[in-house]
């Protein structure tokens, strides 16, 4: 133990005494903290992360190869070993002390770093301090090792300048330490995965931007603590005192193998696409953190409020303040300017009724229907395009939906955050049955399981409802529907919706109910469901039935964009496939099917059928302004997914059609941005340009109080923080 302890002291003296360790040990990686941080504007928030980690990875890479290795090169070569032959130890204490010294004179760059980054941009001490610190010791440990057992096979500088170089560089530029992998192509960040480096890097960024533990993150700690292990017994094996003990060139293979555990873990993470998935959620969580200060806009508050000249700051993804009048000067808070005269702030729109696994039109050929884990995730990205920022979907498939809207929540994906109630609680033969009429029968049964509740006691009802409590979704849809002219349905039991309606009540679940007339809207009260959706397009709603919903603090929801979507398409009209958002978003290949399907003779009958079951956008009009006249509380759904309401772009249709039922710009706003994030049980955080908020905002070119097409004139979106780009969100992966 003496011999340890008395290297470790000489090598630590020897160490500190030479001014190109001091250099490379912390003024190189510093140079590096400040550019880095110059061009990732880390004083903005978000990137100082990111910038940290890339630093202290590139302070082990280098004291791994140039600090260890390299140098037991020159002091083997220098005869410096030779001293040590003739002295009673073994290559132990060399070794150890390398890697003590080492760990001791890296430490301080990384206190000095973490400090530096708190009091020039505010960033955090990391929250998981024992594991960061755990992580950096493996690391520091890991690639001294790499390092010696380089030395140890290699028979000259030369040779190690060669070897080090080769092994360098590609972990410099592929791993992360100077290009985050997010940027990079998919199969590149496959190769990725075999390259010693990555594992630093992605511990580091998970640690300290996703706050994982050291657990979390175990596998690229135990690659390192092996790699560790193995390296040092290596270089113990291999150890050379003189530089005339030549090696031969098989035994560079040595190299090799110290990368064996790399390469295993290589093969295994290759089998999936999790880690790519892990580096895209760290790098939208770096977006999310920037810091942005929009300034002079106008602002529609949410909730019936406007400011004409104001400013929002954001940062971490949250509504930090709201400005009425002139904001601050950016660089008083730390954050990127965006001008906005002329143009109109307000939170992102929200649509409570949607169906995600229908597309909103017909393909001509089965296989041109792709599965929902391809669909799904593109129709949330088109409402995000679109200025939505949150949708519910209210009938699909259960486990579709729920994974993923766990995919768009971890941020794997960008898109319209998901909230869902369903499946459809019906009668058996009743309105939600039909849908399954035209699947094989093979398939028929697994559809229903997932898209249908169909309860024959009450009893059964409250079972259903606790199993879908635990399943996680977010309300339970019910539905009152008796058919139409030439197509009646049996209806749900009372006894049985009121079951199903307490028990929801009970596990803290809103109960929506799909309504055909105004007599399904009365029963619908009478159960205590907490929101009608479509009320009716068969008869006038009484105004005594919207004074009972005013006071129940009911919501109405008149999905006026399915309405129309079906009488133009029971007409052979398909002006709205034209529409300038619906061309950018909806699929090319579904839009052209779908205009020759409503124009050709072959679906004549379905034109008929719709004409005769679906008698009014009038009359949904009409009961959508006495609604507003009676106070009761409003929220905006389009059922997209239905015949011409296409994904993203109906919510836009739909406040034209309230506006043209005489609702004022104004509370159409309101009740697609408040109303509709508190009828989603989020409006304590969604839905309002609030301080604490989540930073879902829509910049519009133009004032839509005035003119409510303006919300279409799209300038900007931001959701939860992240400036989205927009023209690349059908490209993701």
């Amino acid at each position: 133990m003496n011999a340890y302890l008395a290297q470790i002291r000489m090598t630590l003296r020897l160490t500190m005494r030479d001014k190109s360790v001091v250099f490379f040990n912390y003024m190189f990686p510093l140079i590096f903290f400040f550019i880095f941080g110059q061009v990732m504007h880390a004083d903005q928030g978000g990137s100082g992360l990111q910038v940290v980690t890339m630093v202290l990875s590139l302070g082990i890479l280098g004291g791994g190869f140039f600090g260890a290795g390299m140098r037991s090169v020159m002091d083997r070569e220098a005869n410096i070993l030779r001293r040590f032959k003739v002295a009673p130890i073994t290559p132990g204490p060399i070794l150890v002390s390398s890697l003590v010294v080492g760990l001791v004179t890296y430490l301080p760059l990384v206190v000095l770093v973490l400090v530096l980054a708190k009091v020039m941009w505010g960033m955090p001490i990391p929250e998981n301090l024992g594991s960061f610190s755990l992580f950096i010791v493996l690391g520091v440990i890991a690639f001294r090792a790499f390092g010696g057992i380089i030395g140890a096979v290699v028979n000259s500088m030369q040779e190690s300048q060669i070897i080090i170089q080769i092994l360098y560089f590609p972990m410099l530029f592929l791993s992360g330490a100077t290009f985050p992998l997010g940027i990079m192509p998919h199969w590149l960040q496959k190769l990725s995965d075999f390259i010693p480096a990555t594992y630093l890097v992605r511990g580091l960024t998970n640690i300290l931007i996703a706050h994982g533990s050291i657990f979390a993150n175990r596998q690229a700690a135990g690659v390192l603590l092996l790699t560790g292990v193995l390296g040092t017994f290596l270089a113990f094996k291999l150890f050379r005192w003189e530089k005339d003990e030549k090696m031969k060139p098989s035994a560079k293979l040595w190299v090799i193998a110290v990368m064996a555990p790399f390469f295993v873990a290589g093969a295994w993470d290759a089998r999936s696409d999790d880690n790519i998935a892990k580096e895209k959620i760290a790098m939208r969580d770096m977006e999310r953190g920037h810091a942005l200060l929009i300034r002079d806009a106008r602002l529609v508050i949410g909730d019936g409020h406007v400011i004409e000249h104001g400013g929002l700051l954001m940062r971490d993804g949250k509504i930090v303040d709201v400005y009425d009048g002139t904001a601050p000067d950016p660089k008083s808070v730390k954050a990127e300017p965006i001008d906005a005269a002329g143009k109109t702030l307000m939170p992102g729109l929200i649509d409570t009724h949607v169906h995600l696994g229908s597309p909103g039109g017909i393909y001509e050929q089965p296989t041109d229907y792709e599965p929902a884990e391809k669909t799904m995730p593109r129709e949330l990205a088109a409402y995000l395009y679109s200025g939505v920022t949150a949708v519910r979907s209210a009938g699909d498939a259960t486990a579709d939906v729920l994974k993923v809207r766990q995919m768009i929540a971890s941020g794997e994906r960008l898109g319209a955050e998901l909230f869902i109630v369903g499946p459809l609680f019906t009668a058996a033969g009743g309105h939600g049955t039909e849908f399954a009429e035209n699947l094989p029968e093979m398939m028929r049964a697994g559809f229903n399981a997932e898209f249908l509740r169909i309860p024959k006691s009450p009893e059964e009802a409250r079972k259903m409802v606790a199993e879908l409590k635990t399943r996680g979704v977010d309300g339970i849809k019910v539905v009152l529907e008796g058919g139409w002219t030439g197509h009646p349905m049996p209806r749900l039991d009372l006894t049985i919706l009121r079951a199903t309606v307490e028990a929801a009540h009970a596990a803290k679940l809103p109960v929506i109910c799909h309504t055909g007339n105004a007599k399904d809207v009365a029963d619908a009260l009478d159960a205590g469901v907490n929101g009608i959706e479509h009320g009716s397009n068969r008869d006038v709603i009484p105004d005594a039935l919207f004074a009972r919903m005013k006071q129940m603090g009911t919501t109405y929801d008149p999905t006026l964009s399915v309405m129309e979507g079906l009488a133009d398409t029971a007409a052979g009209k398909t002006d709205l496939l034209d529409r300038s958002l619906v061309q950018q978003v909806g699929p090319k290949k579904l839009l052209d099917a779908t205009k020759r399907a409503i124009a050709s003779p072959q679906y004549e009958e379905m034109r008929v059928a719709f004409r005769a079951g679906h008698a009014g956008l009038e009359l949904g009009k009409q009961n959508l302004a006495a609604a507003y006249r009676a106070g009761v509380i409003l929220v905006t759904g389009t059922d997209a997914g239905n015949f011409q309401v296409i994904h993203g772009p109906a919510i836009h249709r739909e406040l034209q059609l309230w506006i043209e039922a005489g609702i004022p710009p104004g509370a159409a706003l309101q009740a697609a941005t408040g109303n509709s994030a508190r009828a989603l049980g989020a409006g304590d955080r969604i839905g309002m340009l609030r301080k604490g908020y989540d930073a879902s905002v829509l910049l519009l070119n133009g004032n839509p109080l005035k003119d409510i097409s303006a919300t279409e004139q799209i300038s900007m979106v931001i959701f939860r923080g992240e400036h989205v780009d927009r023209t690349e969100l059908f490209n993701q992966q």
